[in-house]
Formats: C-alpha cells, structure tokens, sequence
C-alpha cells in the first residue's frame, strides 16, 4: 500500500518544481477567498430587491463576455504570456466585482459583471498551457489534479468560514444576518482578501515557451491544422452540452436547498463546504482512478456517468438528509473528470496552441453559461426547478455519450505510441 501511495502520489508531487508549488499555493488562496463571494452572492442581489431574472442576467454576463473575447483571451495569453495574463486577469477581474457590489444602478451591474467576465477569462485560458510548462509526463495529471483538488478543498474551508460570517458582519453593523448590508460587507471582504493571491504568482518565474517542434521527435511540428481543428472541435462539443446544463442549474443550487428545505446559512456553508472537500479528494484520486480503468478517458465517463442517478436524486428526494448526500456525491464523481479533461485536451495540443484552443473549450462552456442563467431563472418563475433537473440530465447524458464515441477509441491506440503528442485524431467521416 506505501509502495503504491508513494508510486502515484508521493513521487510526482515531490518531483514539482518552485513555480508548480507558487501556482498552487495561487489556487488556494484564490479557492479559499472566492468561495464567500460563490456562496452569497445571489443573496446579497435578491435581498437588494432585484428580480431573478435580473439575477440571471447578471449571471450570465461573464459567460457573455468569454463567448465574445474568448478566443481574444486565448490570443493575448499566447503573445504575451501565462503569467502577465493571469496577474492582469485577477487585477481587473478584482476591481470590477467589486463595481457590481458597490454600485445599485442596473446597467452599471450588467455591465461591471461582463468586465469581470472579459479578465477572468484571461486568468481561465492561462491556467492550464501554464500547468503544462511547469509540469512533465511524469506528474503532469497530478499536477493537474492537484491543482483542482486543492482549489476545491480551500473553497470548502472557504465555504465553512464564509457561512459564518453574515452573522459576524451582522452583529458588527447591527443588521439583520439575512440583509444585503450583511452579504455585501462579506462579499466586499472576499474579493479585497482574493487579491493577495497575486503574491505568488508574482513571485513565480515562468519557463520560456519551448520550440514548436513535435513532442515526440523533436522535429518541427507537422501537425495539420485541419486535424487540429477536427480534433479541437471534438473536445467542444461535449463542454457544450455539459456546460449548458451546469448553467441552468448549478448557480442556483444555494437558492434551490433554500426554496425547497429553508436552510440556513450556516448549513449551507457547511454543505458546500463539505461539497468541496470531496470533490478536492475525488480530484486529487482521479490519477490513480485513470490508471485503474486504462486512461484518462474511461475515467472521465465513468465518474460523470456514475453522477447521473444522484442528479435526478437531488431534485425529487422529499427528504433533506437524502438530497444533501446525493447532492455530495454528484458534485464529486462529476468533477472529478474536470482535470482530467483538461490534462487529456492540453496533451493533444501544440504548446503555441494551447492558449488558443484552452480559449476555445472555455468558450463552448461559456456558450451555455452565456444564456443557461438567464433561461433558468424564467423557467424558476414560471414552473420551479423540476424541468432543469430532467434538462440537465439529459444533456449531461449526451455529453458522456459523445466523450466515449470521440476519445475511448483515440486513447486506446495512442497508449500503444511511443509518442508523448500524438498525431492528431482522423475526422469523424473516416472514424
């Protein structure tokens, strides 16, 4: 069991350089600092006095603004680097959440929110081509992981840490817990606290961008960009589907638990909190998950398969115990995928591409979340959460579908190369 343990995890951690260890030490504090802004910020509007399906606008705005500048993100990421992207991209994100905190008018919001939307994609499109400089073969999906794992575990001491804090704030300023002036005063804290995670990024000095030359042989890369492009819009189409159903329903979970259950906040806090501690160990097990059923690919649909069941769990159980514990469970098998989705996509790609088509998967996630919040809170007001459990399984049911037709096959054979980047995957009319 040592020998195992210290095969699949301990090795490749120690193997991490200093710049791996500051990006992950950037991850937590931003995992920690940003879950007081994930968890209340919807209350804070509601209590405001603006309507859901404002809510849901404003919700969709940094969606928005990825599918217009995404692909402009990925770009700029690409010329001037990974680690000047992500500082600017948290700076300005910053500035501009605090924009739709401080002021009332409705414009300013929307619009203050689709900035925030336009930096954070910069950070978002940075991450990954970056974990792929400082990692190698050898700890690349831990690092990966990881990386994931501890932004999710942060975010759980986050969550239990921010779920006391309306009524702290609301002592202090002799307020009810439940007002906005509460939710502000925390979601004001958060983000003013969110910045010191450029501390170590700043600190981090990022590798020179290799030579575009194949992985494998070390001669000029020949990849076509017609396979590229195949291959780029076969990894799409999944993050699509899935993240459109994720837009309908997953920002509004913390009201759906509130509606159906009247949960406190306390509570809440802790069941996201501890929502986040499994999917940080769920994460950080995937490597070994991926080893034990032959690839990155097999692991990603059987974990999002297997969420399925305790989806549909969550949104007709009558009893909070049982929908807490299926809500647990479903938010840890499906996002244990996430990092290795990543990895598998990032290894796929040319260094001097992976800004570009990192920017292009993040946009066809933001496809959904461009519209998915602003569809939902109508469907809210009109027939409840009912429908966007039942449309949330299906798309992620197509998802899946699509992943192991696209990729199960493609891993099966290249697993057998010699090369590290193989070749890029024959269109689908030859498949």
């Amino acid at each position: 069991m040592f020998n195992s343990l210290n095969q699949h995890y301990l090795q490749p951690i120690r193997s991490f350089n200093r710049a791996a260890r500051l990006l992950l030490l950037m991850t937590i504090i931003d995992g920690v600092i940003l879950s007081g802004w994930q968890l209340f910020f919807n209350f804070y509007m509601l209590q405001s006095g603006f309507a859901r399906d404002f809510l849901g606008l404003v919700n969709s705005m940094p969606s928005a603004a990825g599918l217009v500048f995404g692909i402009l993100a990925g770009r700029v990421s690409d010329r001037i680097g990974r680690k000047a992207s992500i500082i600017i991209g948290i700076t300005f994100a910053s500035l501009f959440m605090m924009a739709q905190i401080t002021f009332r008018q409705p414009v300013i919001i929307a619009a203050s929110a689709f900035l925030t939307g336009v930096f954070n994609m910069l950070f978002i499109v940075s991450q990954a081509p970056l974990m792929m400089k400082l990692s190698d073969k050898e700890n690349r999906t831990m690092l990966f992981s990881l990386n994931y794992g501890l932004q999710t575990i942060s975010g759980a001491v986050g969550s239990l840490f921010a779920g006391q804090l309306p009524a702290v704030f609301g002592a202090m300023l002799n307020v009810s817990e439940h007002s906005a002036m509460a939710y502000r005063a925390v979601l004001i804290t958060s983000v003013l606290l969110g910045t010191t995670s450029l501390i170590p990024i700043w600190l981090m000095k990022e590798p020179k961008t290799a030579p575009q030359t194949d992985a494998g042989s070390g001669s000029p890369s020949i990849r076509p960009a017609s396979g590229l492009t195949a291959l780029t819009v076969k990894m799409t189409l999944p993050q699509i589907l899935i993240g459109f159903g994720a837009a309908i329903l997953i920002p509004y979970m913390n009201v759906f638990f509130k509606d159906k259950f009247n949960i406190s906040d306390a509570l809440l806090g802790l069941l996201f909190s501890l929502s986040s501690l499994l999917i940080g160990v769920g994460s950080i097990l995937a490597p070994r998950l991926s080893t034990r059923v032959g690839g990155k690919v097999k692991a990603v649909v059987a974990t999002q398969f297997g969420s399925l069941v305790f989806l549909l769990m969550i949104g007709f159980s009558p009893f909070l115990w049982l929908s807490s514990v299926a809500f647990l469970l479903r938010t840890t098998l499906m996002n244990m995928a996430t990092p290795l989705y990543s990895a598998f996509c990032m290894e796929h790609t040319p260094e001097h591409q992976q800004g570009f088509v990192n920017s292009i998967l993040s946009l066809s996630w933001n496809i959904g979340w461009a519209v998915g919040p602003y569809v939902s809170g109508v469907v809210q007001e009109r027939y409840g959460f009912t429908p966007l459990f039942i449309a949330t399984a299906i798309l992620y049911f197509l998802a899946v579908t699509l992943t192991w037709n696209f990729f199960v096959r493609l891993e099966s054979h290249l697993q057998t190369s010699p090369l590290e980047v193989p070749a890029p995957m024959p269109p689908a009319t030859q498949e």
